[in-house]
């Protein structure tokens, strides 16, 4: 019999509205304990507004909310003491040193003096940013923001971390440090709930993976389950430069054995356990005055999982990315 694993976050029967909108639904799920967990989904999805939740930021019109067992649905500052927060956008203050402001939220959790200037030191240190120490943050590259903001999320030890799209808006190096340093809190057996865009971000870093559309969790599973659904599966995506939506029923009549949608007017997805021959396809859609701007055959990865799931092209996802929605 399988020993049940420990739930550090548990959540019920979330809802929240803002006037007439609907940002979450019913949401419901559990985090374990040591899990990095991923919650994924497009801008206006409710990313956001979940982790503003659980970490006492907001209040929900209904549901439960408990975090490493402590409930927090009438107290939603009760479990502070066990979580870190890195939100989307730093709130450390701009006139104060790196050193200054990770002293300074380290005292707002109880540590004493040596103890915070310890371990100021040593995670200026970890995060590359000793030489920065006496430096103003107003002064920090973005990249070295993130770094520093998280620094001050994990000063005090927390058991939980929430990171609110960590690596959004900073460039490809600095990225790269922070998923290794987010690898790094996960195996030394902190439990981090990850919200992103980056579909590939998650498919790298995350145990599991929770699927948010329109305030609504449409699937949640393990990354290689999720992924076992498209192992041995050949896709092809083709791209046209006008309204094609009409040429359907014509290409299930000429290559009737392959899976044809489109994921928008302009975007044809094509799905077959047999090998597609691509150079066919697109000649067909050419005599039938089709104009094709791009095809290319795609790896199954979980991009692929989470366009077949929600019905969301990733393209859509990476435009998110750039405008820095949520």
């Amino acid at each position: 019999m399988k020993i049940p694993e420990p739930v550090a976050i548990n959540a019920r029967g979330l809802h929240k509205h803002f006037d007439n909108v609907h940002a979450l639904s019913e949401i419901g799920f559990d985090v374990f304990k040591g899990e990095l967990f991923g919650f994924l989904g497009p801008n206006g999805a409710g990313k956001t507004t979940t982790i503003n939740i659980l970490t006492g930021l907001a209040r929900p019109d209904s549901g439960r909310v408990s975090i490493g067992g402590i409930d927090c649905s009438t107290n939603h500052r009760a479990a502070q003491h066990l979580i870190g927060v890195v939100p989307d956008e730093s709130n450390l203050y701009p006139e104060l040193s790196g050193f200054e402001n990770l002293t300074f939220c380290a005292s707002l959790y109880g540590l004493k003096k040596k103890e915070r200037e310890s371990r100021a030191h040593e995670l200026l240190t970890e995060f590359g940013l000793l030489e920065a120490a006496e430096r103003k943050f107003a002064g920090y590259s973005k990249g070295m923001k993130r770094k520093l903001t998280i620094a001050a999320g994990i000063i005090h030890h927390p058991d939980i971390l929430f990171l609110d799209e960590p690596t959004t808006g900073i460039d490809v190096a600095s990225a790269r440090q922070l998923r290794n340093l987010i690898s790094e809190l996960h195996s030394s057996g902190t439990t981090i709930f990850l919200t992103t865009h980056y579909i590939e971000e998650a498919e790298r870093l995350c145990d599991r993976i929770a699927f948010i559309v329109s305030g609504q969790i449409v699937k949640i599973d393990r990354v290689e389950n999720l992924l076992q659904t498209v192992q041995g599966k050949h896709i092809v995506h083709i791209s046209i430069g006008s309204d094609g939506a009409d040429i359907e029923e014509k290409l299930i009549s000429a290559f009737g054995s392959h899976r044809f949608s489109f994921i928008d007017k302009a975007n044809i997805h094509i799905e077959s356990e047999e090998s597609i021959p691509v150079g066919s396809i697109v000649r067909f859609l050419e005599e039938q005055g089709v104009e094709v701007t791009e095809a290319k055959k795609i790896k199954p990865s979980l991009e692929e999982v989470f366009v077949r799931i929600t019905g969301i092209e990733a393209d859509a996802m990476r435009k998110d990315r750039a405008g820095g929605g949520k």
